[in-house]
């Protein structure tokens, strides 16, 4: 299964990420490598706990990247 993850950097440095598709599945590491694999290990726990409670797996989401026009017009 692939998922879509958010990787940001908090105060302190640390690469902080979560799994919008899955509500509270939130991770860190100290580089972005850790923060990755430590994601993974947490979405992999995550969908076993779904898995042995019988509740659904989410549905799968799209992604589009938009281009917004910003700045005062002259």
């Amino acid at each position: 299964m692939r998922f879509d993850v958010q990787i940001e950097r908090d105060e302190d440095g640390k690469f902080c990420v979560s799994c919008p598709v899955l509500p509270g599945c939130h991770s860190q590491g100290d580089t972005r490598e850790e923060a990755i694999e430590n994601i993974k290990e947490a979405i992999s726990l995550y969908l076993e706990d779904l898995d042995e409670h019988g509740d659904p797996f989410p549905a799968p989401t799209s992604r589009e990247v938009v281009e917004v026009e910003f700045g005062k017009a002259g």
